[in-house]
Formats: C-alpha cells, sequence, structure tokens
C-alpha cells in the first residue's frame, strides 16, 4: 500500500494530490515525488503530539499512522518584506491569498521557502529537491565555487539558493509575476551566507534573448533547470532558450520529473541538441537529471 496522507484544516482549500487516490487539501512534494517525509530535506518535521498546537495541520501516514504537523498558510497581507531586505527587493511578491514557509537543509542549512500552491512557480517541485542533492553531493567534483550560473524557471528560488551557498555566482530566472517571491527569498536565505548574492532576472523562453541576454557579454558555466517541463505548450521555445544559453564549455543541468508522453518526447528532441548523459534516476519519484552539452557541428 502506497503512502497515503489525510490532512484536514478548515477554512483553507487546496489542490488534491496526483499521485495518490486519497482527498487531500494540501499537495506535500518531496524528492521521491510523494507526499510524505523526505528525509535529507526534512520537508515535513516529525513532531510529538503535543496538547495544544496552535495554527498547524495534523498529518497522518496511514501505513503507520504517525503524526506529522504541517506548517500553517501564512494569511494574505502578511506578505511584509522585511526591513533588512527592503533596500536590495527591487521585486515585489505576488500577493496571494496564502504562503507557507517551508523548511529544507541543504549544505549543511537550515533554507526556508516561502511557497504558495496558487501558481506552479511559487512551488518547490520534486525535481528541483533532486537536484539540489545532486548539486551538494557533487560540489568539489562540479567545482561550483565561484562559478557562473543560471537557472531557467527558478520558481521560489531553492535551487538557486542552495547553489549560491555552495559558493556559486548565480542569476536566477522566471517569469515576471514569480519574480517578487523568488527574490524574497534568495534575500532571505542568502544574504550574509553566500560569496555571491544572487541577481533575479526576467527570462520568458524565446523571447527578446539577445536584448536582454546578449551573447556577447553574458557566459555562463551551468544553465540549471528543473521541472521546467510537463504539459505546457512552450516546450518548443524552452528548447530554443537551453540552446541560446549554452556556450561552448557551458555545462547544462537538467532534472524533471517525467509525468507525461510529451515529457520523453521532448528529451528525444533535447538529445538532438545535446550530448547527454543521464547523470541520476530517482525511481520512486520518477525524477532524472541529465548532463546536456551542446553539440557544434
Amino acid at each position: 500500500m502506497p503512502w497515503c496522507l489525510t490532512i484536514s484544516r478548515k477554512h483553507h482549500t487546496w489542490t488534491s494530490c496526483p499521485c495518490h487516490p486519497v482527498s487531500l487539501c494540501f499537495v506535500l512534494v518531496c524528492s521521491h515525488g510523494h507526499c510524505g517525509r523526505h528525509p535529507v530535506s526534512g520537508k515535513v518535521r516529525s513532531l510529538p503530539i503535543l496538547p495544544a498546537v496552535p495554527r498547524a495541520c495534523l498529518i497522518w501516514i496511514n501505513k503507520s499512522q504517525k503524526p506529522f504537523y504541517f506548517p500553517t498558510p501564512t494569511p494574505a497581507g502578511s506578505n511584509k518584506i522585511e526591513p533588512s531586505l527592503r533596500s536590495l527587493q527591487k521585486f515585489v511578491p505576488t500577493d496571494y491569498a496564502s504562503y507557507t514557509q517551508e523548511h529544507y537543509v541543504f549544505a549543511g542549512t537550515e533554507i526556508v521557502i516561502q511557497e504558495s500552491i496558487e501558481s506552479y512557480g511559487a512551488v518547490v517541485w520534486p525535481g528541483a529537491t533532486a537536484l539540489c542533492q545532486y548539486l551538494e553531493e557533487h560540489t568539489e567534483e562540479l567545482n561550483l565555487q565561484d562559478a557562473k550560473i543560471l537557472e531557467i524557471g527558478a520558481g521560489p528560488g531553492l535551487v538557486s539558493t542552495v547553489a549560491s551557498i555552495l559558493g556559486a555566482q548565480v542569476t536566477a530566472t522566471d517569469l515576471p509575476d514569480v519574480l517578487g517571491n523568488l527574490q524574497y527569498n534568495l534575500l532571505k536565505n542568502t544574504l550574509k551566507r553566500a560569496a555571491h548574492l544572487p541577481e533575479v532576472k526576467e527570462l520568458v523562453w524565446g523571447a527578446s534573448l539577445e536584448q536582454h541576454f546578449p551573447r556577447s557579454t553574458f557566459y555562463y558555466d551551468y544553465v540549471l533547470a528543473s521541472d521546467v517541463v510537463y504539459h505546457h505548450y512552450f516546450l518548443d521555445k524552452l528548447l530554443a532558450t537551453m540552446v541560446y544559453l549554452c556556450h561552448p564549455g557551458t555545462v547544462l543541468l537538467w532534472a524533471n520529473k517525467f509525468r507525461f508522453s510529451t515529457d520523453y518526447e521532448f528529451l528525444d528532441k533535447f538529445k538532438q541538441v545535446f550530448d547527454t548523459t543521464l547523470l541520476a534516476e530517482f525511481p520512486e519519484s520518477s525524477v532524472k537529471i541529465f548532463k546536456g552539452i551542446l553539440k557544434w557541428d
């Protein structure tokens, strides 16, 4: 029997979990692709049963009936930029109805990411935690210290945060409505922790690339992408953007949970333009991590 959760909380409406046939009111995504706990990142923490846990969701895992407590959504209007970050915050986070503060541990550092299920771009997906784990375990091999990195579709910023803490010079990119929360999370987690404060830039796949990222000026040692391939209509533009951002010597690291036949179709197209190596695979979550080196014929 798969691990299943039953969560009860009034006055909040959440989406259903896509990987289990049970009714849920919040999606708990771990690097294994299932709802539940993640032993490395500490996505959901086990706590003793307390007589009163204010504003917390009680989570039961059917297999063992062991309780977990999950952070309560932050009410709308309380998403205030902290004074210490205000002068650095160029983009304002979208005022979603609720946010949650999610805790992860990578590179020996506790990372708190503000997420909201009201936007795909405000949630940490399985490919992101898998890629963070890979970066953490291969930091010296990848020579991340002072490496120039651009992340495509950075979302709430976990991967860019981890890469920054590991010493890289990071540019985190995404769509305009995502940038406020992305920058908030990056500043909150890297200020006075990372040697290089990450930069946040707008990047619409396939649009005005030469204008915003001129090839004569911008060079990256690594281009990172996680869970950017799913059922949407911009896959050709995504691939064109990946190709554009890669120079001779650039390594593209792409982590993805494979859900649909279109994901594999994209992989076939990816292999046509990139020399492709499978670096890691997580069967429990259907996440694969690939290294791509652009073919220069």
